[in-house]
């Protein structure tokens, strides 16, 4: 599914931002990626995204290789992952209903077919009763959740979350981990960048992938497996 093998990333101002990070992200796998601010969690998601390509090594996602991809054919990929930002990044002058919409719209969706997807993936958030808000009249919570399902409006294989609560309270917090943890229970792997360790800590079910100073340092599922001869 996301495969990264030997990744080595600098920039001509900092330097070195990620060194040797290899790890396998499999169809259905949740993980958490954590780490301090700088540790290079966002990097990893622009390499995934193909918004760059690493210094060294091997990104693979569904098919794609940073190696080979052409510039016309990442559209394609991007089709296949959802992203959720910390931001939102709501169009301000468009309704709910219209935000997720405009992820089906710029794909060539059936217009028929567009306001079905659309209502159902705002049932699915718990946003139904919200479509023609717009985003100054919806809670944080709220405005993720309309985030969340333009996220999911083309289907994706995977679910990419750029520290999707950092802006939420607690209570918030918990509805917008609930929806990802209902999406990767449906089969949509979810690779989730956050430094609320507290939500990694309340949820130990699932995969951790700690950076620090641009180097995984920890993988819950590679560190749990048995040495040979052990």
């Amino acid at each position: 599914m996301i495969k990264l093998t030997g990744i080595q990333h600098s920039y001509a101002r900092s330097g070195s931002v990620l060194k040797d990070v290899s790890f396998h992200l499999r169809k259905g796998e949740f993980a958490f990626l954590t780490g301090h601010s700088g540790a290079g969690k966002s990097t990893i998601l622009r390499l995934i995204l193909m918004a760059e390509r690493p210094t060294r090594g091997e990104v693979r996602v569904s098919g794609f290789s940073s190696a080979t991809i052409r510039r016309r054919e990442v559209p394609l990929l991007r089709r296949k992952l959802g992203v959720v930002f910390q931001e939102f990044r709501l169009l301000a002058d468009r309704t709910a209903e219209e935000n997720v919409a405009f992820a089906l719209e710029v794909t060539g969706a059936r217009r028929a077919a567009i306001a079905t997807r659309v209502g159902k993936l705002l049932a699915q958030v718990g946003l139904a009763a919200k479509a023609r808000a717009f985003p100054h009249e919806l809670s944080g919570g709220e405005r993720q959740r309309v985030a969340v399902a333009r996220a999911l409006a083309n289907n994706p294989l995977v679910l990419l979350a750029d520290e999707p609560t950092g802006n939420l309270d607690e209570y918030a917090t918990r509805g917008i981990f609930e929806i990802f943890q209902s999406i990767n229970a449906a089969g949509t792997a979810v690779l989730m960048a956050t430094h609320d360790l507290d939500l990694v800590r309340a949820h130990p079910g699932h995969r951790v992938l700690e950076l620090s100073h641009g180097e995984l340092v920890f993988d819950s599922v590679a560190d749990a497996r048995p040495t040979r001869g052990s």
